[in-house]
């Protein structure tokens, strides 16, 4: 059985997303608001079939891609979306041009993870 990298962190975000059935009080402390934008990350993430999706993270995971991704590496990781085994296969590879973008990914997907909750 092959395993198949899922959206990388970006998916874990995703799936830890969403509403809590917890009947716990909510602590209240003062947060910065999330930030948001639109493009092509924010796109295929609102097209994703995660349950966690929504506009609010999506968008800040594309505000995210926009600070930590050029224009060709967000192109690149939306391919992720519709073909996970890609990602598997870029993580992966031993050449220059993907470990460089593997490593790109990897701190966007952790800022996004940290930034977007």
């Amino acid at each position: 059985m092959k395993n198949y990298l899922i959206l990388g962190l970006v998916a874990t975000l995703l799936a830890g997303c969403g509403s809590s059935n917890s009947s716990k009080p909510r602590r209240t402390t003062h947060q910065a608001p999330m930030p948001f934008a639109s493009g092509p990350l924010g796109d295929a993430c609102i097209a994703s079939d995660r349950t966690a999706r929504s506009h609010r993270l999506c968008g800040c995971i594309q505000a995210v891609a926009n600070q930590t991704l050029t224009g060709s590496e967000q192109r690149r990781a939306v391919l992720f979306y519709n073909n996970p085994q890609q990602a598997q296969d870029i993580r992966q590879s031993e050449r220059y041009s993907d470990e460089q973008f593997w490593k790109a990914y990897r701190a966007y997907g952790e800022r996004a993870e940290r930034t977007c909750r």
